[in-house]
């Protein structure tokens, strides 16, 4: 099946509802099995589960691409997107959803990244894995996750001891590779030991 790369004009599609359910699929699958090689069950199955709720699902057909996030599409077309709203609200795993009021910042407005407790930090590492390789298919490689993670780094609002634990552990995958990167983190980030 052919896929449209072209933004599309925000109306609903058969073929783009099956290729999008099946692109959420996929992506849970990798995150899921990602996640139970370090330990965390809960987060893999419970993963992204609100991209099946009608505000984000719905979105995600009527702008889906395939070889992007439907939400950049959104954005393009109308300025703003309601479904990623909704989502970075209810997945813990995104650090957007970490940003609060720092009521001792001098600035305005003084919004600042809070520090992530390390299992969403990690989940966080997983997603963007599981991402990478989606929306990459065969062009995926392990250095892929941090590239895309370095190219944003001057527009996150996120805590530096989460940013820091965040690109260390995409290093370690560029560098190591997947099974080194889920030793590190069993045995190092998520033991009770390791304070970031």
């Amino acid at each position: 099946m052919a896929v449209d790369h072209r933004s599309r004009s925000g109306k609903w599609s058969w073929r783009h509802a099956i290729a999008h359910f099946k692109t959420v699929g996929k992506h849970r699958r990798l995150v899921r099995q990602y996640c139970f090689a370090v330990g965390l069950y809960r987060q893999g199955l419970i993963h992204d589960l609100s991209k099946y709720s009608w505000t984000e699902f719905s979105a995600g057909v009527r702008f889906y691409q395939g070889n992007r996030s439907p939400n950049n599409a959104e954005r393009e077309q109308t300025g703003m997107t309601k479904a990623w709203l909704h989502h970075k609200g209810r997945n813990k795993h995104h650090y957007e959803y970490w940003i609060d009021y720092d009521l001792k910042r001098r600035h305005d407005p003084p919004l600042c990244g809070m520090k992530m407790p390390k299992k969403y930090v990690v989940e966080m590492a997983m997603d963007r894995i599981a991402a990478c390789r989606v929306y990459q298919g065969k062009d995926y490689h392990n250095g892929a996750p941090l590239e895309y993670y370095k190219k944003g780094l001057g527009f996150h609002l996120m805590a530096p001891e989460t940013s820091a634990l965040l690109e260390r552990l995409l290093t370690i995958l560029a560098e190591q590779g997947e099974e080194e990167l889920f030793r590190y983190i069993r045995k190092q980030v998520l033991s009770r030991r390791f304070d970031y």
